[in-house]
């Protein structure tokens, strides 16, 4: 039986009962997508009021005010929005609280990560999960990055499951219920290794909001700033959880990884000096039509009209951003502690390109080790299926032409182009 999956109405959706149900629903949702609404509920669920520096209240009205001028919003896309910005308001209150009761925790030391950057969609999820095996390692599972500190008095459930992992399964269900091919494209179940980024969420910064919502007035706020200072952000928030796992036998040593980093390598470097940074090559347009299709998929649910055109548009720009930035600083980064890693290649050796980058961080590759890998790679061979991609089909774009745009990439990067 093939595991092929074709999405033949990503324009024009054809709705389940269920999917129809919750877009029905939606229709009835009055959802205020307001700083003063979700600071206070915020307040309310954690009994916390210290907000930390309020520098974040412009990027927080900034958020609202972009969002809440989108008329092609759905209300689920509305509910979900405000349900992150939420999240982040209380992880940030939290996270505060530990940083004020606990000042020890900024004494911490992010010591010689490992830093995975390349496109969205270029190898990065499986190099850092693939990484994640070897137990020596330290990663960012999904549900500890989406609330990286416990509500308080919030103890384990009866069955020792930690409630912030049991919501993260919950919304994963739902969502695999809500847009069933997610997984094919992109897992988000609570184990799945996630990128530090989100850590970035209680600080109200990165690029992650533009995958939430179409958002060009943050897109361009965000190129305005020096991002030093989110960087610093969650580097604190990975000391703090360093921190609370001090009395575990958890490692110490973090395997991390985000394409934001491509057009931040400078900050990067710069906020964590001894990383070994690994940067994935992939031809830029099989990027472009996963990306897209991807986000097309889940528009369903979250817009009025999925926005083919708009979405190809928007992502084509912005990856052109982050490779020409890539194409620009790469050189900055110490070739000590710097490694390209081209994705036709990562696929056919996974574990021998794992050992290259080992050899840059100064970590032996151990029997141990090989055999984690090993094991993570066989359980993960064709796990959810494979989508089938149409560029010109569906989204109207010959894919030799896109990639007229990209030849300063092809010139200055060991990748290959996927022709047709």
């Amino acid at each position: 039986m093939s595991n092929d999956i074709h999405i033949d109405d990503l324009a024009h959706p054809v709705y389940s009962e269920l999917q129809q149900s919750a877009v029905d629903y939606g229709k009835t949702l009055t959802v205020e997508l307001d700083r003063q609404s979700i600071m206070a509920e915020a307040e309310s669920k954690t009994g916390l009021s210290d907000w930390g520096p309020s520098d974040f209240l412009p990027r927080l009205d900034l958020l609202c005010d972009e969002w809440n001028s989108d008329q092609g919003l759905s209300g689920l896309g509305r509910l979900s929005l405000r349900n992150k910005l939420l999240q982040h308001a209380i992880s940030r209150l939290l996270i505060q609280d530990q940083f004020n009761r606990h000042p020890e925790i900024l004494a911490v030391k992010i010591e010689r990560p490992i830093i995975v950057a390349g496109l969205p969609r270029s190898g990065t999820t499986h190099l850092l999960n693939l990484m994640a095996a070897d137990s020596r390692l330290r990663a960012l599972p999904l549900w500890e990055s989406y609330e990286p500190v416990p509500l308080p008095n919030e103890g384990l459930l009866e069955d020792g499951t930690d409630p912030r992992y049991q919501r993260c399964s919950d919304a994963w269900d739902m969502m695999k219920m809500m847009t069933p091919h997610l997984a094919a494209m992109h897992p988000m179940n609570p184990e799945h290794i996630h990128e530090e980024l989100e850590l970035m969420g209680p600080n109200f910064g990165s690029y992650n909001y533009e995958w939430l919502c179409h958002s060009p007035r943050w897109r361009d706020f965000y190129f305005s700033e020096d991002q030093t200072y989110q960087y610093e952000y969650m580097r604190d928030v990975l000391k703090l959880l360093t921190w609370q796992q001090r009395d575990t036998d958890l490692p110490t040593r973090w395997v991390l990884k985000c394409p934001q980093h491509l057009e931040q390598l400078p900050v990067l470097h710069k906020v964590f000096p001894d990383a070994t940074i690994a940067i994935t090559h992939r031809d830029p347009v099989s990027v472009i039509q996963s990306s897209v299709t991807m986000l097309g998929y889940g528009q369903r649910m979250s817009r009025k009209k999925v926005e083919t055109t708009k979405l190809l548009d928007y992502w084509t720009e912005r990856v052109q951003h982050l490779l020409q930035a890539c194409a620009n600083d790469r050189d900055k980064l110490p070739a000590a502690q710097s490694l390209d890693v081209p994705f036709h290649q990562l696929i056919k050796d996974d574990i021998g390109w794992v050992e290259q980058i080992y050899k840059k961080a100064g970590l032996e590759m151990t029997a141990q080790a090989r055999t984690e890998l090993g094991q993570f790679v066989d359980a993960h061979k064709g796990a959810y299926g494979k989508v089938i991609y149409d560029l010109k089909g569906q989204f109207g774009a010959d894919p030799d032409q896109l990639r007229e745009n990209f030849n300063f990439y092809y010139d200055a990067f060991p990748v290959k182009r996927v022709r047709g």
